[in-house]
């Protein structure tokens, strides 16, 4: 049931429509309350509250939880703004994080990618961490965490990419042909398909979560560590098989570079949780697949002529995931072939200074045409910051703070021609990366350089080398 208390006189109107409506005037100085309550049909109306000590209740408990957030210098007043937007985002039962309240809110005006992000993305896993920790905000990232191994736990043939946030599987997607869109954009979906694909990074993103999370001090070294093994065992077989990649296409599976890369980084962090915490592991083994992926995807990932890593092996495509090597560990900001990947990034996905995630002409199963991707944008950012251009990182991400709206919230992408924010609003992810990216600038403790230094020791000795086939023999 939905309950609505008013002082106000309200009366039911036009019973088709199911319209109540009331009139009444406000005078200055005047209160006038309404109170949206909802219960179980089954039970008694809940009680009612007195709807101004509720308020200041309510204002009182987010001003002493914002509280909490370490500064940042310019940025801090941002982070604040993200960090209650991501604690909105929160189911409190649960700990899980929607990646957005809305569905259908279209990446491109009156296009079809037209997604429903009412659920939970094991992707956000290690970034969310580092930047709930790194405001001081334990409490959160210890229960995030928790939903994690609680959502994972089982076969880990059955690992999806997302969940509800109770850890519901069944995410059936159906689309609602009565309502017309936003704009006009359709379909309008529920559910969401992309929970049956095989997305490869997410074995990456929970263990390098559970790896932070055990630097972070959030629970005794062994906690999850069964779960880990058996994800690991499972991904040991997988690891070499197409996937669906970090952008979910609906078109052919293909080798993502990123995918294989994030693989990796599962079984280099698996590696250092062993030594690091006393875990047992087959740790020689673990190092073997890790150095046989770290040297096929610079082998068949990178393309000499372009100077570049690619989207997926044998395309000469980019994409925005790229960036985010470094930030993982798996070759140095500096390495000449990041150098090249970068300025290639620049060259070819920067529209305005923003990033696309990948070239419009890419086939991913669905029209071509979206918006700049913020959280990319924010990667780029990163990337600045690990390769010392500081002034580009601050100036890019001044150019980010000024999209936010009059509220200080970022959607996920944005339309550098109409200026305006497109897709689910507001998005988790775009607010996550702000935090990192704003704590990156901006403390001497840089989230983007914990994350990279977590995997930056166990990568193959030849991984620095600036040879295009990583130490392998040049075949003419």
């Amino acid at each position: 049931m939905v309950l609505l208390r008013t002082s106000v006189h309200l009366v039911g109107r036009n019973i088709q429509n199911m319209k109540t409506v009331g009139e009444f005037t406000v005078a200055a100085g005047e209160t006038v309350p309404f109170m949206l309550t909802h219960a179980d049909s089954h039970l008694p109306p809940p009680a009612a509250l007195d709807p101004q000590s509720a308020l200041d209740e309510t204002e009182t408990l987010w001003t002493e939880w914002s509280k909490k957030c370490r500064p940042a210098g310019h940025c801090s007043d941002a982070i604040v703004r993200s960090l209650i937007t991501l604690k909105a985002l929160t189911y409190w039962p649960t700990g899980g994080i929607v990646a957005a309240p809305t569905t259908s809110l279209p990446e491109q005006l009156g296009g079809v990618r037209n997604w429903d992000y009412r659920f939970c993305w094991l992707r956000d896993a290690t970034l969310t961490l580092l930047a709930l920790m790194n405001a001081g905000f334990g409490d959160e990232a210890l229960a995030w965490r928790e939903w994690l191994l609680r959502a994972v736990a089982g076969s880990p043939e059955q690992v999806q990419i997302m969940y509800g946030i109770a850890g519901e599987r069944r995410l059936t997607e159906w689309e609602v042909p009565w309502l017309p869109g936003y704009e006009g954009a359709i379909p309008v979906r529920v559910g969401n398909a992309a929970f049956k694909q095989l997305q490869l990074d997410v074995f990456g993103e929970i263990m390098d979560a559970l790896h932070q999370a055990r630097h972070f001090g959030l629970a005794a070294s062994e906690s999850g560590w069964a779960v880990e093994l058996a994800l690991l065992k499972h991904l040991e077989r997988v690891w070499t098989d197409p996937d669906e990649g970090i952008w979910e296409i609906r078109g052919t599976p293909r080798h993502f570079t990123y995918s294989k890369v994030m693989a990796w980084v599962a079984f280099d962090r698996a590696i250092k949780s062993a030594e690091e915490f006393g875990l047992e592991g087959p740790v020689e083994r673990w190092r073997a697949v890790a150095a046989e992926i770290h040297d096929q995807v610079c082998w068949r990932g990178f393309d000499p002529e372009l100077g570049s890593f690619v989207q997926s092996y044998g395309s000469k495509q980019l994409d925005a995931s790229l960036l985010l090597l470094p930030s993982v560990g798996f070759l140095p900001a500096d390495e000449p072939r990041m150098l090249g990947t970068l300025k290639a990034i620049e060259q070819r996905l920067l529209v305005d200074g923003f990033v696309r995630r990948y070239e419009v002409d890419d086939d991913d199963g669905l029209p071509p045409g979206e918006g700049v991707f913020l959280a990319c944008s924010f990667w780029l950012v990163d990337a600045y910051i690990l390769q010392k251009r500081f002034a580009d990182a601050r100036a890019l991400l001044d150019r980010l703070l000024a999209l936010r709206n009059d509220l200080g919230l970022l959607s996920e992408e944005y339309d550098p021609v109409a200026q305006r924010l497109l897709g689910n609003f507001p998005q988790a992810f775009t607010h996550v990366a702000l935090v990192n990216s704003a704590f990156n600038l901006t403390r001497a403790e840089k989230p983007v350089e914990q994350r990279a230094h977590a995997g930056k020791a166990e990568a193959p000795a030849w991984s620095a080398m600036p040879s295009t086939s990583c130490g392998r023999p040049v075949v003419l």
